[in-house]
């Protein structure tokens, strides 16, 4: 579920509560936790609604208006769903990859966590491999990135999300960085025990 940075803002300043989707099958269910640009948002609600019932006081909850709301969902298809929303908090993830103070306890256990995902690879071990190319080539088109290692564009960034969620990388506008967590446990790795895995 996209949202346009003023309306995540609009969120985390209260003025916006709900949002309005037409899908044939929902995307969120109460309870999802959303994690976006100004951090984490949580479903409080979900129903359907009518798409001529849908009231000025409901536009304005959603940060537009009444006649723009009901014109941009006429255009889609499928069942119009009111999505109630809270703003929970900043992004765990954010706090955890600006953490690039490890000591050896800390390099071993996401040495650890990244032995765990390669061992459970069907293609074999890919985490290191990964690391080391998002930080020779920062900034660079996921397409572009996937390809130099004969992958697709898809599997590959869903991968890079498994990284993000470690705190290793951070996603910018066109392609990745490593984090500062991401830079420190690559430094630190090779001395604790870990492989230096180099891109040849």
């Amino acid at each position: 579920m996209l949202l346009q940075r003023a309306i995540l803002d609009a969120i985390v300043r209260g003025e916006v509560s709900v949002q309005f989707r037409r899908w044939t099958r929902p995307s969120v269910k109460v309870g999802t936790v959303l994690r976006t640009a100004v951090g984490e948002l949580e479903v409080e609600s979900l129903r359907t609604v009518a798409l001529e019932r849908i009231t000025k006081a409901d536009a304005r909850r959603a940060g537009t208006t009444v006649e723009d709301l009901q014109g941009w969902l006429s255009r889609r298809e499928g069942t119009v769903y009111r999505i109630g929303l809270r703003y929970l908090q900043p992004d765990r993830r954010v706090a955890l990859r600006e953490d690039d103070a490890l000591d050896d306890a800390a390099v071993r256990e996401l040495a650890a966590r990244l032995d765990g995902i390669d061992a459970r690879s069907k293609r074999g071990p890919w985490t290191r491999e990964v690391l080391r190319l998002i930080e020779a080539r920062p900034a660079e088109l996921a397409a572009e990135l996937a390809a130099s290692l004969g992958r697709e564009k898809l599997p590959f960034k869903a991968d890079v999300r498994r990284l993000k969620e470690l705190g290793l990388t951070e996603s910018l506008e066109i392609g990745y960085r490593l984090s500062p967590r991401g830079r420190a446990f690559l430094e630190r790795e090779p001395a604790v025990g870990g492989p230096p895995s180099p891109i040849a």
